[in-house]
């Protein structure tokens, strides 16, 4: 997943975006509102966790100002807050779900996993099905005509990125991104023979073929393409 982590504590915020980052997470750390807000304008993410007490921008306003410019990325709050009113508060401005501190590193996986599913339609189990094509996310693994495809930690990335957004068209820089964060971008043809690699695997011994190029735009991930 793509996430916006806004969170201005400077030992909470890089600590999270760190074991986020370690589950394979692509990451960018806001520690102001102005920051959120910049960010969430540019680019487009799976999901924004969101610290309520920021040093310039709050974070109501920070949400208020996301929902009404139309964005609809589900919306993780979190707060030391936890009165009712203020829970009350939040998910009235378009949170999706609200997180009091201090609170389990686990428990927050979770909580991005079950968000990030139901606004990619995914099933309960965290199994996105495209065609015969079977994306389990929370286990990792991929299964075609019910027989597992072993891939490597970048190809599945790729997979995932793409399945998150199946039936529209992920840019390269997208997709480079979710393979490389963090990292040094490469200037080679890497994620081309990172993409052909998972159409070998996943699509070479099917006849209707699941990932589709859309040339100078990117890859698409359908039931046709």
């Amino acid at each position: 997943m793509k996430l916006l982590l806004v969170e201005d504590n400077p030992k909470l915020g890089p600590m999270l975006a760190g074991g986020l980052r370690d589950e394979g997470h692509v990451v960018a750390l806001a520690t102001t509102g102005k920051e959120a807000l910049d960010a969430a304008a540019l680019e487009r993410f799976d999901a924004i966790i969101l610290d309520m007490m920021l040093p310039d921008v709050d974070g109501l306003t920070v949400l208020d100002t996301v929902r009404r410019r139309g964005d609809a990325t589900p919306v993780l709050v979190l707060s030391a807050r936890d009165q009712p009113a203020d829970r009350i508060g939040g998910l009235d401005k378009g949170a999706d779900d609200y997180l009091t501190k201090p609170f389990s590193f686990d428990e927050l996986l979770a909580r991005l996993r079950a968000l990030v599913r139901r606004a990619s339609g995914a099933s309960h189990t965290g199994v996105i099905v495209v065609a015969d094509l079977e994306i389990d996310t929370t286990g990792k693994v991929a299964r075609r005509g019910g027989l597992e495809i072993v891939l490597s930690a970048r190809e599945y990335a790729i997979l995932e990125c793409l399945a998150l957004r199946r039936g529209r068209v992920v840019s390269r820089d997208t997709l480079l991104e979710t393979v490389y964060d963090g990292d040094d971008m490469p200037e080679s043809n890497v994620l081309e023979v990172y993409v052909a690699a998972l159409r070998r695997k996943i699509d070479r011994d099917f006849p209707n073929k699941l990932i589709g190029t859309r040339r100078g735009l990117g890859y698409i991930l359908a039931e046709e393409t």
